[in-house]
C-alpha cells in the first residue's frame, strides 16, 4: 500500500558498499545498522511503490585486492571476497525478512543451500511479484568489482537508475577528497565521461563505461543519512547524478 507520494523511478538497483554494513565498527556486521537500511528498502517497497533490486559489496569482511597485497593469489583472493558478498546478502536478507518483506538472494555462484542461482528473467519476475531482490557473489568472475556487477545488473534488469549508496559523510561526488582536502567542492551533475577523464573514482572505470554505453544513470548519495533514499525517490536533488 503507498502513501501517495510520486517516484521518479518505478525500479531501482541499490549499490550497498560492505563498509557500510558495519555501521562505525572497522570490520564485521552492525545489527542496527542492518537494521536501518532495511527500513530504507521497506519504506521504498511499501510506501513508495518502488521495486528494489540490491547489489551488496563484501569489503567489511574481506577485500580482494587487499588479500593478494598480502600473498594471496589475486583471483583466489577475489573468489573469497565474492564469499563475502554472500554472507552479507544474507545478513540482508535476514533483516528485510523480520519486516516480513519477501526476499530473494541470487549468487553468480551456484550454491544452491543458501541462494537462488542468478537467473536474468527469474530476478525480473521476482521484482514484478513486489520481492526485494539480493545480488551476490559479484559477476561470478575474478577481476571484477562489485561497482561493476552493480552496472551490469541494473542493465540486465532494466532498472531506471542505479543509486550508489555511499555511508560515512561523503554526499555526493567532490572535486577532490572531501576527508582530506577543505577545499573540495560537491559537484550536482556530471556526465560519464567527465567522471572518467578527471578521474574521480567514485565508481570503477569499467562500471561507470557499461552506464555510460547503456545510457544507465546514476546518482551517488549518502544512504546513511535518515531519509536521503525517500527523498531522492520522491524527487529531491540528494547527492551527484552522472548520466
Amino acid at each position: 500500500m503507498t502513501d501517495g507520494s510520486t517516484t521518479r523511478w518505478k525500479r531501482i538497483l541499490l549499490k550497498l558498499s560492505g563498509e557500510a554494513f558495519a555501521g562505525g565498527k572497522p570490520f564485521g556486521l552492525d545489527g542496527p545498522t542492518l537494521s536501518r537500511i532495511a527500513d530504507d528498502v521497506v519504506d521504498a517497497r511499501e510506501n513508495l511503490g518502488v521495486e528494489v533490486a540490491i547489489v551488496v559489496g563484501g569489503g567489511n569482511i574481506w577485500r580482494g585486492i587487499s588479500g593478494a597485497e598480502g600473498g594471496i593469489d589475486r583471483a583466489q583472493a577475489d573468489y573469497m571476497g565474492m564469499l563475502a558478498t554472500v554472507m552479507n546478502a544474507l545478513a540482508l536478507q535476514d533483516a528485510l525478512e523480520q519486516k516480513d518483506v519477501p526476499t530473494r538472494v541470487q549468487s553468480a555462484i551456484a550454491m544452491p543451500q543458501v541462494a537462488e542461482e542468478y537467473i536474468r528473467r527469474k530476478a525480473i519476475r521476482h521484482l514484478e511479484k513486489d520481492r526485494v531482490v539480493i545480488f551476490a557473489a559479484g559477476t561470478g568472475n575474478p577481476f571484477f568489482t562489485t561497482d561493476t556487477t552493480a552496472a551490469l545488473r541494473a542493465v540486465e534488469i532494466e532498472a531506471e537508475i542505479l543509486l550508489k549508496g555511499t555511508h560515512g559523510s561523503v554526499d555526493g561526488i567532490y572535486t577532490a577528497d572531501p576527508k582530506t582536502n577543505p577545499d573540495a567542492e560537491k559537484i550536482d551533475n556530471l556526465s560519464y565521461l567527465d567522471v572518467l577523464n578527471r578521474d574521480l573514482r567514485v565508481m570503477d572505470s569499467t562500471a561507470i563505461t557499461h552506464c555510460m554505453e547503456n545510457e544507465m544513470p546514476i546518482v551517488v548519495f549518502n544512504l546513511m543519512e535518515e531519509g536521503n533514499l525517500r527523498n531522492l525517490l520522491c524527487g529531491q536533488s540528494i547527492g551527484t547524478l552522472v548520466s
